[in-house]
């Protein structure tokens, strides 16, 4: 059998890196463990152009934004399901120092599209304990991660596009043709989009990887039906599920995904700090992050073995910064552009 790419790992890169070049009239064949507990599958899959203390904007969302909203809408309509919902994301204001630093970047045109003159919080008035102030995020959004990687698997195993195993490196072949084999599989080349196991990776190790464990509640707020996200001293994410929201998520520099009994605790608690109604905790998560030292995504082909190519380290900001990079990945593939230099793992030289 012969495919023009491998993809190795099909979270939100692999998905999107595979959607890309097939569209491109590549054929692939997307390789993945299928880890119930991947961090593309647990994330909300949260767009916010307004993040941190500061309220900066998101590097480059003015450019990625677009790409983003085009590309789910095309990948809604190629798998029939709605996976793209532009939701407003409420920011709680604690003091007047935070409300004076909000009021002034609304006075910032750049800042305008995305910051609303007014927030309205809707039923989050009637069921949250009320803060100082609020701000209100225009075009953010939900991806709902988890269902798009799951009808992507589907197509592409009714298509015989997809092998559910962990990639052994020992069964690389390196024939004379300058082609790479796997298991009787020739490929012009394979790239990995392994998530967080990179840093695993004997080709890519060199590479300053760093791992982030999220965990996050999935709870039951009985008769609430929330339409907008709330960042209060934690998120809340409406779910396809009525009544169902995600709440979290926590950042801790360690790579044991394993639930912990404390954190659960910990997040409970902020939850029960924010609303005046009861809620059900239904299930406790975590995974791992693939995070960057610089915070930019590692897209390149390695110095050495030009057969070996790496599309990772969308980190926290997958669901927006995943469709243009995945494009950008997949026209560089083909030949079609040079790497930006902000994402090229040249920037990291290979000891």
């Amino acid at each position: 059998m012969t495919v023009d790419y491998i993809i190795v790992g099909q979270g939100i890169a692999g998905t999107l890196l595979a959607y890309f070049l097939r569209q491109r009239g590549k054929t692939v064949l997307v390789m993945d463990s299928n880890e119930p507990n991947a961090s593309s599958k647990i994330a909300a899959g949260i767009i916010n152009p307004i993040t941190g203390r500061k309220y900066v904007k998101s590097w480059r969302i003015d450019t990625l934004l677009p790409v983003a909203v085009e590309t789910y809408r095309e990948l809604e309509n190629l798998l029939r399901m709605e996976l793209f919902l532009q939701r407003p994301i409420i920011r709680t204001l604690f003091n007047h120092g935070e409300e004076n630093d909000w009021l002034a970047r609304t006075g910032d045109a750049a800042y305008q599209p995305y910051m609303a003159d007014r927030a309205n919080i809707g039923l989050y008035a009637e069921t949250t304990h009320p803060a100082h102030a609020y701000g209100e995020v225009l075009h953010g959004g939900q991806v709902r991660m988890g269902a798009l990687i799951a009808a992507f698997r589907e197509m592409l195993i009714e298509e015989h596009a997809y092998w559910e195993e962990t990639f052994d490196f020992a069964l690389l072949e390196w024939p004379e043709s300058g082609a790479v084999v796997y298991q009787n599989i020739q490929a012009q080349q394979i790239v990995f989009c392994e998530g967080y196991r990179g840093k695993d990776n004997p080709f890519f190790q060199y590479l300053p990887f760093r791992g982030a464990k999220g965990e996050v509640l999935i709870v039951k707020i009985p008769g609430i039906q929330y339409e907008k996200i709330l960042k209060h001293q934690v998120f809340i994410v409406p779910l396809a599920q009525p009544e169902q929201y995600w709440i979290g998520s926590t950042y801790q520099p360690e790579l044991d995904a394993t639930p912990n009994p404390a954190t659960r605790h910990w997040l409970e608690s902020r939850l029960k700090e924010v609303l005046k109604v009861p809620f059900e905790v239904l299930t406790h998560q975590a995974a791992i992050r693939p995070t960057v030292k610089d915070r930019r995504p590692f897209l390149g082909i390695h110095p050495q073995f030009p057969q070996l190519a790496i599309f990772n380290g969308l980190g926290t900001k997958g669901a927006s910064l995943g469709p243009y990079w995945a494009k950008h990945m997949a026209d560089f593939l083909s030949g079609e552009l040079i790497l930006d230099s902000e994402v090229a793992i040249d920037r990291f030289a290979k000891i």
